[in-house]
């Protein structure tokens, strides 16, 4: 422990695999997003971003709850 804070845990061989194999397909899925938006101005994008999360907010508080 580190500032009451767990620091290290025992995994199962197949899982820290498997947990690798998806950290290696979410490294390339963002480096491909990197490469797609390189051209973009940091301000656009991040107007980019603001705009579809106040678009999926405002689809997820108009479906029904029941």
């Amino acid at each position: 422990m580190k500032d009451g804070k767990p620091v290290a845990a025992l995994v199962d061989a197949r899982l820290f695999d498997r947990i690798r194999r998806m950290q290696g397909r979410f490294d390339a899925i963002c480096d491909r997003l990197e490469a797609g938006f390189s051209d973009t101005l940091e301000a656009e994008g991040l107007a980019e971003i603001d705009a579809a999360v106040a678009e999926t907010r405002a689809g997820h508080s108009k479906q029904p709850t029941g």
